[in-house]
């Protein structure tokens, strides 16, 4: 009963009362091991031990528990011979359970933590693209309306100023606002069209920004034409780039990212590919992340996507240039 009590307190302690409780038991597993042959205590001490995300208390906390464990076994030995030989099987299981069960419950801690801290990461980035997208927005909005607007709003005043001394050159003003709004109509529609239709060249050199903001090595081959790709073909590759970009970066856990572009008269291969986890372990998440948007973008084009797992994910996207002008 006082083992569980300890048990139950040092799963559930924070801060140094963790380390108490899990002393306390390992003195009683060590008692009871010695006098009644109770070994499996130490599978519970292994458990609460490989709990312990400090790395130095995990190693501290770790070393006197085997000490312990192996020091009653060998006192139990001496004073109750007999019980121990006819237990030696089960103690043996349990002496390996209490050397790698902590290792292996410390390393998966680990590794949900550093995960939890990529996906952090990771959102962090996402949320810098999109700030930064907005800011890029915002300038070319400035750029392209503040001038036309603020000349707008003068002429307007001065309109209505001249409207009753002189109506000839308030019609005047008038005519200037009404050409100023309509080049400053036809720069806003311009503007628009440049952001739907995405430069390939352009989004390679954001992902690369993205991949090295991810600490992801990018290495780009091909022989890539880009003035003579179509705006439709280009726009559909570069959204389907980034994408799958997003998607290595996500949830890849990939080190390296390659992005291949071969170019024919006939078709363009684009395949991006990683050394990470694999799509059988992603899959599920990268389905739901932009992988349908992809393929319709790539079928709108009568295009064909394939994604395969070979060391990594490998997403090729094959299209043919049937379009001449735009």
């Amino acid at each position: 009963m006082m083992y569980l009590i300890c048990f139950r307190f040092a799963y559930s302690a924070t801060n140094g009362l963790v380390y108490m409780w899990i002393a306390f038991g390992m003195v009683i597993n060590a008692v009871m091991t010695v006098l009644f042959g109770y070994i499996y205590f130490s599978f519970f001490t292994a458990f609460s031990i490989g709990k312990i995300h400090h790395t130095v208390g995990f190693y501290i906390m770790y070393g006197l528990h085997i000490a312990m464990t192996v020091g009653s076994v060998i006192g139990g030995f001496f004073i109750e011979t007999d019980l121990f030989i006819q237990e030696l099987p089960l103690i043996v299981i349990i002496l390996f359970s209490a050397i790698l069960g902590p290792f292996y419950l410390f390393s998966e801690s680990k590794s949900k933590k550093l995960e939890g801290a990529l996906e952090t990461a990771n959102a962090r980035i996402s949320e810098l693209s999109v700030y930064e997208e907005r800011q890029r927005i915002a300038r070319d909005l400035h750029d392209t309306l503040g001038q036309k607007l603020s000349m707008i709003g003068l002429k307007s005043d001065l309109a209505v100023r001249l409207v009753k001394k002189d109506p000839e050159a308030a019609i005047s003003e008038l005519h200037d606002i009404r050409q100023t709004s309509s080049i400053a109509l036809k720069e806003v529609r311009e503007m628009v069209s440049n952001m739907k239709n995405v430069k390939l060249q352009e989004e390679i050199t954001h992902v690369q920004q993205i991949l090295i903001a991810a600490n992801i090595q990018l290495k780009v081959e091909g022989n890539p034409q880009y003035d003579r790709i179509p705006k439709l073909l280009s726009n559909s590759l570069s959204m389907c780039l980034k994408e799958a970009v997003n998607n290595v970066v996500r949830h890849s856990q990939a080190t390296e990212c390659k992005i291949s572009i071969l170019q024919s008269a006939d078709f363009i291969e684009m395949i991006i590919s990683d050394n990470g986890i694999g799509i059988s372990k992603s899959s599920k998440r990268m389905s739901s992340n932009g992988l349908n948007g992809m393929k319709e973008r790539v079928e709108f084009v009568n295009g064909e996507l394939e994604v395969s797992e070979d060391n990594g994910t490998t997403v090729r996207i094959i299209v043919p240039i049937v379009i001449t002008h735009d």
